[in-house]
């Protein structure tokens, strides 16, 4: 008898620079969105006939990439990249980076991993502070990309 399949959990993944040694604190998101990929289309109107319309593809469109956690203090390699970028405001080069995210399975083994190439960082933001709720405080690092590959696990 076949095995049933099951499709994987979203809530167990990683987040990691390709090629850094520090994984740990910057692995712990709460929420990843902007992995999408939409193929944009030209309409052009057939001459002579115009009962038809051709859809032709054009090029992939990427939404920009969110990633949300609670707010790490010190040690994360991703926030020094992210503030120093932003602080710099041009004066300095803008250093993109490669970023892997990585969908894991329930024994920490890599499922699916999605590589965006030449990522930087676009904004980044801090919930409310609120005195009257209990809650994590959560930073916000959207980051643009060139595209992104998905690497079986």
């Amino acid at each position: 008898m076949a095995d049933v399949y099951y499709p994987p959990g979203a809530f167990y993944f990683s987040v990691s620079m390709v090629g850094a040694s520090q994984a740990g604190i910057d692995a712990s998101f709460q929420e990843v969105s902007g992995i999408e990929a939409t193929l944009d289309v030209e309409n052009v109107e057939e001459g002579g006939e115009n009962r038809f319309s051709h859809r032709l593809p054009r090029i992939v469109k990427y939404p920009n990439l969110v990633l949300k956690r609670g707010l790490v203090t010190s040690g994360s390699l991703l926030a020094d990249w992210l503030t120093s970028t932003l602080a710099a405001g041009l004066a300095q080069p803008v250093v993109p980076k490669d970023l892997l995210v990585t969908l894991l399975n329930m024994r920490k083994s890599p499922l699916l991993s999605w590589t965006f190439t030449r990522a930087f960082p676009l904004r980044w933001e801090l919930a409310q502070l609120n005195s009257e709720r209990n809650e994590v405080l959560i930073e916000t690092l959207e980051l643009s990309y060139d595209y992104f590959q998905r690497v079986a696990g």
